[in-house]
């Protein structure tokens, strides 16, 4: 990948597939703005969270889908396709931007923790690219993602103009249909599955699950991305990837633990016979 003109370098990726449609309508806007290299999973990966391959090869080959495109198809993770990208097609050289979708489905709230789509964001951003995750509230092959693309291309224009904060990506997210009032900046909203496992019975007689389950929605704030969804607004959650809970450090501060213990307890365990398992 070499850097044509001025324009800046994108990459695209997602966790659809490269053949989904939501990866062609994102790609499509982003050649209005820069060059772009499209790096997918050649399967769908969805709920692959922030999963890489580890103990077996990755294979990634370049595709012809559409004219002009420079594209691969990669048999690991979303992740994973961001890490060879950067490594093996950028060639550890940074593309001025990184974006992950269209999603066929939302990943507000705490779908982001389970997102294939957002956990590429993520990789990006953990390499220092301004990146983002794109979503739609439809997860239909064949859906309409026409309305989400001006908004598409007037936040990544504003990312590629500002950039974004150390250690931060965002998580857009679009309501279904073409009744959207605007952008909403907001906070993730307090909401988790209540899953089941349905149980079912294969031709073999032999039992299998099968995950559902119902959204709920615990924060009746105005400034949630589940509120703004719902009120026909596009949402856009800033995220970080650093998962320390730093409003609990204090409180742990003051706890006693008793150390003193501990060390006698371990010093008890040094002549233990081999073998013996201590754990």
């Amino acid at each position: 990948m070499t850097k044509q003109n001025t324009k800046p370098n994108i990459l695209v990726v997602n966790d659809d597939g490269i053949t989904a449609t939501g990866i062609k309508n994102l790609m499509e806007v982003m050649q209005e703005l820069g060059n772009v290299v499209v790096v997918a999973p050649d399967s769908p990966q969805s709920g692959m969270g922030h999963a890489i391959t580890i103990g077996k090869p990755i294979r990634f080959d370049k595709v012809d889908l559409y004219p002009g495109v420079e594209m691969y198809k990669c048999s690991g993770t979303p992740v994973d396709c961001v890490k060879i990208a950067v490594n093996k097609i950028f060639k550890g050289k940074k593309p001025d931007l990184c974006v992950s979708g269209i999603n066929h489905g939302l990943n507000n709230s705490i779908n982001v923790i389970y997102s294939g789509t957002m956990s590429a964001a993520v990789e990006g951003a953990i390499e220092k690219i301004p990146s983002v995750g794109f979503s739609l509230d439809d997860f239909a092959q064949d859906a309409d993602f026409t309305h989400c693309k001006k908004y598409i291309k007037t936040i990544c224009e504003q990312v590629l103009e500002h950039g974004l904060p150390e250690a931060t990506l965002l998580n857009v997210n679009f309501p279904k249909g073409n009744n959207i009032k605007g952008i909403k900046i907001c906070r993730q909203a307090n909401a988790k599955w209540a899953e089941e496992f349905e149980e079912r019975t294969d031709p073999y007689k032999r039992p299998y699950y099968w995950l559902t389950g119902v959204f709920q929605n615990f924060d009746k704030g105005e400034d949630t991305d589940v509120w703004a969804l719902e009120h026909n607004y596009v949402s856009v959650v800033p995220v970080q990837f650093d998962l320390t809970a730093h409003h609990a450090i204090p409180i742990l501060n003051g706890w006693t633990f008793n150390e003193e213990k501990s060390v006698g307890a371990d010093k008890k365990n040094i002549n233990a016979p081999d073998g013996l398992n201590l754990g």
